[in-house]
């Protein structure tokens, strides 16, 4: 257990010593996931904080009228959405459900609390964490806005991610994708299938898999559209 929490995002920086003492005081709540259970669905009240120790999970993020959704991987170390444990709205924005084998453990609010009050180190993690989410959050609206199709799909995908990398499947149809990047079904149509022919991408009937977001850069296609 020790050698997973020196790799925790809140925990990393924390003294040999510090670890120990909270090892033997804190209420640590352990769980096993078999591939396929759901961890927490969207909108589950926040009331703990989970931590991957090993493994794999699916997050999934559905838009408010549920037209289309977007699903990618959060692999071990990882702590799940921190920011939602206080503030204005404490529930869960994502379905986390495991894609392997995983094994988590789990804090609540009142531990979580605790050891801000008795760990500067896991106080100053815990808030770096939560402001570099709202700092990246509040830059987007002044983001320069993309001027050409492939940018315009590219920058959706990214905004609607957790990580800019790593793979994406998103759950859309070709209408629906159109309407929000303001651009004609046709259009679409034949950048889905440039960017595919490329590599970059698979289609399917209202799924399109990305492997890895990174190597989907943002400017035009050699392509005419």
């Amino acid at each position: 257990m020790y050698d997973k929490l020196i790799l925790l995002p809140l925990f990393i920086g924390i003294g040999s010593e510090d670890l120990q003492t909270i090892l033997g005081t804190t209420k640590f709540r352990f769980m096993k996931l078999e591939p396929g259970k759901i961890l927490v669905r969207e909108s589950d009240k926040c009331e703990l904080l989970y931590f991957l120790i090993d493994g794999t999970l699916t997050a999934a993020t559905a838009s408010d009228d549920h037209r289309y959704r977007i699903a990618e991987f959060l692999h071990a170390p990882a702590v799940i959405q921190p920011e939602l444990l206080f503030g204005l709205t404490q529930h869960h924005t994502r379905t986390y459900l495991a894609h392997t084998a995983c094994n988590l453990f789990a804090l609540d609010k009142s531990e979580v609390l605790r050891l801000m009050d008795e760990h500067l180190v896991f106080r100053l993690n815990f808030l770096n964490t939560v402001s570099t989410a709202a700092q990246r959050a509040a830059r987007l609206p002044w983001q320069r806005q993309p001027d050409d199709i492939r940018s315009r799909f590219t920058a959706f995908v990214r905004q609607h991610s957790l990580r800019p990398a790593g793979e994406k499947v998103l759950h859309i149809k070709m209408n629906d994708l159109a309407r929000e990047i303001h651009e004609s079904r046709l259009n679409v149509s034949r950048l889905l299938n440039t960017l595919q022919a490329e590599g970059l991408l698979t289609l399917a009937r209202g799924q399109i898999t990305i492997p890895a977001l990174e190597e989907l850069r943002e400017g035009p296609l050699h392509t005419a559209l």
